[in-house]
């Protein structure tokens, strides 16, 4: 039992309110906060406070005691000079951590597919905040194989095809803040400069894939591509790595086409719209 305070011809008297009541107002709390949610993002993202009261059939006094929560919690803003709600950036970190424990488990038969196909080490990459995560790696089945790094925060996005097929489609201040430590050569073909890289992640959006040629390791050959949810928005990479000496223009087809199909499929997976000429594209000859 629980005690209310109850006021009675100014007299102020303790009543026993049952736990169960209690707990079933706060379940009722939580779901009509969470109908505010799902009706800030069914109105394409932002919303006023009486149209999220028409789409929720609650009254709009509750509404805005509940967005007070949400806000002070991080899960709703609202638009500065406006009288509009958003979701908060606290569904961005939630979303990042949901894609680093799943999308592993998901990419793992995709995965498999490409070492099978290619022989080659293949790695999976996630964004996660202003990090390039490797998740996850298959070691080449080539008795010569490359080293290319291990699972954890990729230490060179801007010289690596995974690190560029990330960050070709993120905002420029986010690129910015994902390469905040600097752009370390490590051979003669890295790009230190942002203005060069920059043109470079333009030639990656065109082509749909990115390469690293000999930008991170010598001799090393490196193809890569991107991974999108439902939102058209790039959450990971996956790529292959090769030596030198097996990147020739068929294999490097095949392993291009091998890296498009796995994460078109995934990109599938995770909600995004199928892309227009797909087929065509993984086909086509890789640019010297």
């Amino acid at each position: 039992m629980e005690s209310a305070a109850i006021e009675t011809n100014g007299a102020t008297l303790n009543a026993e309110r049952p736990a169960s009541d209690a707990a079933q107002a706060g379940v009722r709390s939580v779901k009509r906060a969470l109908s505010l949610v799902n009706a800030i993002a069914e109105a394409g993202g932002e919303a006023a406070l009486t149209d999220l009261s028409a789409r929720t059939s609650l009254p709009v006094s509750t509404c805005h005691h509940l967005l007070k929560t949400l806000i002070d919690c991080g899960y709703a803003a609202q638009v500065p000079g406006k009288k509009l709600y958003v979701l908060g950036t606290r569904f961005i970190q939630l979303s990042h951590a949901c894609v680093n424990s799943d999308l592993p488990r998901r990419a793992q038969p995709f995965l498999e597919a490409i070492s099978e196909a290619t022989g080659e080490t293949v790695h999976l990459a996630a964004l996660q905040g202003s990090a390039i995560v490797t998740v996850a790696l298959r070691e080449a089945r080539h008795a010569i194989r490359v080293d290319a790094g291990g699972v954890g925060k990729l230490e060179a996005p801007h010289a690596t095809s995974i690190g560029k097929a990330i960050l070709a489609w993120l905002p420029e201040n986010e690129i910015r803040r994902v390469l905040a430590s600097g752009m370390t050569r490590f051979t003669e073909h890295t790009m230190t400069a942002l203005p060069e890289l920059i043109e470079a992640l333009r030639q990656v959006r065109r082509e749909g894939v990115a390469f690293d040629r000999e930008e991170f390791i010598p001799g090393v050959i490196c193809i890569g591509a991107p991974i999108r949810d439902q939102a058209g928005a790039v959450i990971g990479a996956i790529s292959a790595s090769m030596p030198k000496m097996r990147a020739s223009d068929e294999h490097m087809a095949m392993t291009r086409a091998e890296i498009l199909s796995a994460t078109r499929a995934l990109s599938e997976d995770y909600g995004a719209a199928p892309e227009a000429g797909a087929e065509q594209t993984a086909k086509t000859t890789i640019p010297n």
